[in-house]
C-alpha cells in the first residue's frame, strides 16, 4: 500500500529526558487509524510532530513523500490537516464563516474567496449535514452539532490526510457516534486518511483499520483491532484486567478490575502528552 505519511526516527522532550525517541511509523493512503495508550504516553505530541506543530530534535517526516521540513506552511496545509481536541474560540462566528476559513491555504494575502471557493465551502457544509445550520452561530450548537462544524471546516481545505485530537471528548455519547460515523463517511466515500487520538477503546476498535498503541512515547503494538486486543494487551498497556469478545470481526473489551501489581498511579512518571 502507498504510504502517504512517514515518521522515521523522530525524537522529542519537553524537559531534560526524552519523552518521545527512536519514533517510527507510517500511515496508508485511505487508512483509519486510531492511537491510544494511557495518559503522558505521547500520543498527542506525536500528533503535533506529525504536524509541524512541533519540531522534532531528530529524524524527519516526510508527507507524501517529502520531508515535511521543507515544505511551505500553505503546501502541508492543502495535503493535511489538523483539529486539536478543544476549539471553544471563535464562537461569535457562524457556521459558514467557519467553514470558510478552511479555504485560507489556497487565498493570497487580503484575498477573498470567489465563487471557486465557495463550491468546496458548501461541499463541506452538505457532506458534514450543516447547509441548513450555515448562518448559525457557534455558540448557538450542540456539542455534536459544533465539533461536526470544525470538521466541515477542516475538510473544506480537501486534504488527503485529516489527523484529530481525542474528536469525542466531552460529548455524549449520541453526539460521539455522530462524530464518528461522519468521519468513518468521510474515510470509505472520499478515500481520506484519518488518523486520531482516541480514549475510548471499544470506539476505537469499532472504527479503525489499524490500531496503534503507545506507552511511554513508543509503539508497544500495532496491527487490526482483533489482532491487537487481547488479555496480555491490555495489562502491558493500560495496566487493567479486560474480556474481550468478537463482534463479527471487531472485538469488544470490558475492563474488570485494575492489575494488583500495578494499581499504584503512574501519574508521577509522566512525561509525555
Amino acid at each position: 500500500m502507498e504510504n502517504v505519511l512517514v515518521a522515521d526516527q523522530l525524537a522529542y522532550r519537553y524537559t531534560d529526558t526524552y519523552c518521545i525517541q527512536d519514533f517510527s511509523i507510517s500511515f496508508n493512503k485511505g487508512e483509519m487509524v486510531s492511537i491510544i495508550g494511557s495518559n503522558g504516553s505521547g500520543k498527542s505530541t506525536v500528533l503535533r510532530l506529525l504536524t509541524r506543530l512541533l519540531k522534532s530534535e531528530k529524524g524527519t517526516v516526510f508527507l507524501e513523500g517529502k520531508m515535511i521540513n521543507q515544505m511551505k506552511e500553505k503546501d502541508i496545509a492543502q495535503k493535511m490537516t489538523m483539529l486539536p481536541q478543544v476549539n471553544n474560540h471563535k464562537l461569535d462566528l457562524t457556521v459558514r464563516d467557519l467553514v470558510t476559513h478552511g479555504r485560507n491555504p489556497y487565498l493570497k494575502w487580503f484575498e477573498e474567496p470567489n465563487a471557486h471557493h465557495s463550491t468546496y465551502i458548501d461541499w463541506a457544509l452538505s457532506v458534514t449535514d450543516l447547509t441548513k445550520m450555515q448562518h448559525r452561530p457557534l455558540q448557538a450548537l450542540s456539542g455534536g452539532e459544533r465539533q461536526r462544524a470544525w470538521i466541515a471546516m477542516s475538510i473544506a481545505q480537501t486534504p488527503n490526510i485529516l489527523i484529530l485530537d481525542e474528536p469525542t471528548s466531552y460529548l455524549d455519547i449520541s453526539h460521539q457516534l455522530e462524530v464518528m460515523e461522519l468521519l468513518e463517511d468521510l474515510n470509505r466515500s472520499l478515500g481520506m486518511t484519518i488518523i486520531m487520538v482516541l480514549h475510548d477503546l471499544n470506539q476505537a476498535a469499532r472504527y479503525s483499520d489499524r490500531i496503534i498503541a503507545m506507552k511511554n512515547g513508543r509503539v508497544v503494538r500495532q496491527g487490526k483491532p482483533r489482532d491487537v486486543y487481547d488479555d496480555e494487551f491490555f495489562r502491558e498497556v493500560f495496566a487493567i484486567r479486560a474480556s474481550v469478545h468478537l463482534d463479527g470481526d471487531k472485538p469488544i473489551c470490558t475492563p474488570t478490575g485494575l492489575v494488583k501489581e500495578n494499581k499504584k498511579s503512574e501519574w508521577s512518571n509522566q512525561k509525555c502528552l
